[in-house]
C-alpha cells in the first residue's frame, strides 16, 4: 500500500514525513524504521495489515489509567520501531526488520477484522501498541476510523515520534495517548534510543493541544535516567506544559535486548521519583511493574480518598456517576470515569 505523509525528491528519491526522522530514502531502500520502502519513487508501507500481535488487554496494563477503568482493549501491532532503544522490552517484534536482515512477517488482518475482533471480545476500545504505532500509521488510522463508528475508543501507545503532520491526521480519531517520555536528557536519547528529546517534548504538546488525553510513562534505569535533579525536571515539564492533571507512569527496568547487564530499577529509586512527582504537583503518580503499596491506585487530589482501587488488573472505582471524589466533591480527572 501507499504510504501516507511523503514528498517526492529529485533522482525518484522520497522524504518520508510521518516521524521527526524525516528519512530521506533513495529508490529501493528503506527509512530507519525498516517498514517503508522506496519503489520508483513510490513510497509503500509494508506493513499493511500484517498483524504479528493481536491480545485482549486490561486497558490499565497499556498503562492508561484514566480512561474507562477496568474495561478491556484489543490490543494489535505489526513489527518495526523508528527507535532503537538498546532496553526495548519487545526487541523480538519492534527490531525484528532491523535484526533480521528486513525481514517482515505477520498475519493478514483488515482493519474491518480488528474492529470486528474488538466488538467480539467485549472491548471497549483498540490499543496500538507493542510496538511503535506510528511506523504503522496507515493501517492504525484506518482501523481507528471504522472503531470510531463503531463506538469504540482508540489508544496509541508511542514514543512520540509523531510529526505536526501525523498528528493532525490521527487527532481526529485517537482518544488517548500513552507517550513514553524516556528521559530528560538529549545524550540519554541519541545513545540509547538513536533519537533526540526535543522532538518527543514538541509531540506531547502538540496532542494537548489537540485534545488527545495523555499519559505520560518514564522507565526509570539505575545509573541512565534516575538522576534526581533530571526527574525533578521531567515532572516540572509535565506539570506545566500538560498540565498538572497529566497521570505519570514511574515503571521498574527490567534488564533486555542490549542491557541485559544493568540492574533492576531500586524500589527506593521508584519512590524517590513518586515523591518527587508529588511535589511537583502532579495529582496522579503512579509505579509501575512492581508491586508497592498505593502504587497503582488513583487518589483524590483535594482530600486523598481513594477513588479507584488497582489490585493487579482487578479495578474498584469510587467517584459519582460524573466521575468525582465522593468525598469532596473533587473533580477526577480523564474520559468515562465514574463509580
Amino acid at each position: 500500500m501507499e504510504a501516507y505523509l511523503y514528498e517526492v525528491l529529485q533522482n525518484k528519491a522520497v522524504q518520508c514525513n510521518l516521524c521527526h526522522h524525516r528519512c530521506i530514502i533513495t529508490d529501493g531502500k528503506r527509512g530507519i524504521c525498516n517498514v517503508r520502502e522506496n519503489r520508483g519513487g513510490t513510497l509503500k508501507t509494508l506493513v499493511y495489515g500484517k498483524i504479528v500481535a493481536g491480545h485482549v488487554d486490561p486497558v490499565e496494563k497499556k498503562p492508561i489509567y484514566h480512561m474507562m477503568p477496568g474495561s478491556r482493549s484489543y490490543s494489535i501491532a505489526t513489527v518495526g520501531c523508528n527507535f532503537k532503544c538498546r532496553f526495548c522490552q519487545n526487541a523480538d517484534i519492534a527490531q525484528m526488520p532491523a535484526d533480521r536482515s528486513g525481514l517482515v512477517p505477520g498475519e493478514n488482518f483488515t482493519p474491518r477484522d480488528i474492529v470486528s475482533q474488538a466488538l467480539k471480545n467485549h472491548c471497549q476500545s483498540i490499543a496500538y501498541t507493542y510496538t511503535e504505532p506510528t511506523i504503522f500509521f496507515e493501517y492504525a488510522l484506518e482501523t481507528a476510523r471504522l472503531a470510531r463508528a463503531k463506538g469504540l475508543k482508540n489508544i496509541f501507545v508511542t514514543n512520540g515520534y509523531m510529526t505536526p503532520e501525523a498528528i493532525e491526521m490521527a487527532s481526529e480519531f485517537i482518544d488517548a495517548a500513552n507517550v513514553d517520555l524516556k528521559a530528560f536528557n538529549d545524550s540519554f536519547y541519541k545513545k540509547y534510543c538513536s533519537a533526540r528529546l526535543a522532538p518527543v517534548m514538541e509531540t506531547l504538546k502538540h496532542m494537548k493541544t489537540a485534545g488527545i488525553w495523555i499519559e505520560v510513562t518514564t522507565l526509570l534505569i539505575p545509573g541512565l535516567n534516575d538522576d534526581e535533579h533530571e526527574i525533578a525536571a521531567l515532572a516540572e515539564f509535565i506539570a506545566d506544559s500538560l498540565g498538572r492533571e497529566t497521570p505519570w507512569h514511574i515503571s521498574r527496568f527490567h534488564p533486555a535486548y542490549r542491557l541485559l547487564d544493568t540492574p533492576l530499577t531500586p524500589v527506593e529509586s521508584l519512590t524517590a521519583a513518586f515523591k518527587i512527582g508529588k511535589n511537583a504537583g502532579l495529582k496522579y503518580v503512579y509505579i509501575g511493574n512492581v508491586a508497592t503499596k498505593n502504587g497503582s491506585d488513583t487518589f483524590c487530589s483535594n482530600c486523598g480518598t481513594t477513588v479507584i482501587d488497582r489490585k493487579g488488573y482487578t479495578v474498584r472505582c469510587n467517584m459519582t456517576g460524573d466521575g468525582r471524589c465522593p468525598h469532596c466533591n473533587e473533580k477526577i480527572h480523564g474520559i468515562g470515569l465514574s463509580s
